[in-house]
C-alpha cells in the first residue's frame, strides 16, 4: 500500500475518545508547568501515552490542541445546558448556577495557577493569552451575553446591550476579591462565602437590568 494510502486510511479511522482525553489531560498539565511555547507535540504525546501521530490525528498543530484543553476545562465545570434559559425558569436561579459554576471555576487551583502562569509569562507568551481567552473567557461570556438576549426575548429582563452585561455580570461576581487571591494577597472564599458572593451579585444584575 503506498503511502498516501495508508494515510488516507489513518484519517479514515474512527477517533479513539479515551486516547483523545488522555492528550487533553496531559495538555491541560504540562502546558500549566512548562508554558505553551515549552512544550512540545513529543512531549505530550510522551505524557498521554500515545504516539505523536495520534496526537496530530486528533489535533492538527499545538494551538488547536491548547485551545481544546482550555474548552474541555471550560465545558466539564461550565457545561453548555447551565446557560439555557426556559420559559418557565427563573432568570434568577439561572444565573445563580452559572454564577455558582463560574466561580468555582475560577478559583480551583488549576485555574488560579494557569492565570499566575500566564500573566507572569504574557510578555513572552501573548499567542497562549490570546488562545485562553478565546476559549475560556470569551466563550463564557458568548454563552452568557446568548442568554441574556433570550431574557430580553421573554421579557424576563431589559438588556439594550447583552456583550457588555455580561461582562458586567463576570465583573461583579469577581469583584476585587479574584486580584487578591492571584497575586497571593487573599484567600479563595469558602463554599458559603461564594454562594453568598453569588446571591449578591445577581440580585444587583437583575435590578439594573429589570
Amino acid at each position: 500500500m503506498s503511502e498516501q494510502s495508508t494515510a488516507n486510511v489513518q484519517r479514515g479511522r474512527p477517533k479513539d475518545p479515551a486516547k483523545r482525553q488522555s492528550i487533553l489531560d496531559a495538555a491541560k498539565e504540562l502546558f500549566l508547568t512548562q508554558g505553551f511555547a515549552a512544550t512540545s507535540m513529543d512531549a505530550l504525546a510522551s505524557a498521554a501515552g500515545v504516539s505523536k501521530l495520534t496526537v496530530y490525528s486528533h489535533f492538527s498543530d499545538k494551538e488547536t490542541l491548547f485551545s481544546a484543553a482550555i474548552t474541555d476545562r471550560c465545558e466539564s465545570m461550565m457545561p453548555l445546558p447551565i446557560f439555557v434559559l426556559e420559559e418557565e425558569d427563573s432568570v434568577a436561579d439561572v444565573l445563580e448556577r452559572i454564577g455558582q459554576a463560574f466561580l468555582e471555576m475560577v478559583y480551583s487551583e488549576d485555574s488560579v495557577r494557569l492565570l499566575r502562569l500566564l500573566c507572569s509569562v504574557a510578555s513572552q507568551e501573548s499567542r497562549m493569552a490570546q488562545l485562553f481567552f478565546d476559549a475560556g473567557p470569551q466563550r463564557i461570556l458568548g454563552e452568557i451575553e446568548q442568554l441574556l438576549i433570550r431574557a430580553t426575548q421573554l421579557e424576563m429582563l431589559r438588556v439594550e446591550d447583552p456583550a457588555a452585561a455580561a461582562e458586567n455580570f463576570l465583573g461583579i461576581l469577581l469583584g476585587g476579591g479574584h486580584l487578591g487571591v492571584l497575586i497571593g494577597h487573599s484567600e479563595v472564599e469558602t463554599g458559603a462565602e461564594q454562594r453568598a458572593r453569588v446571591c449578591r451579585a445577581v440580585d444587583l444584575f437583575i435590578r439594573a437590568y429589570r
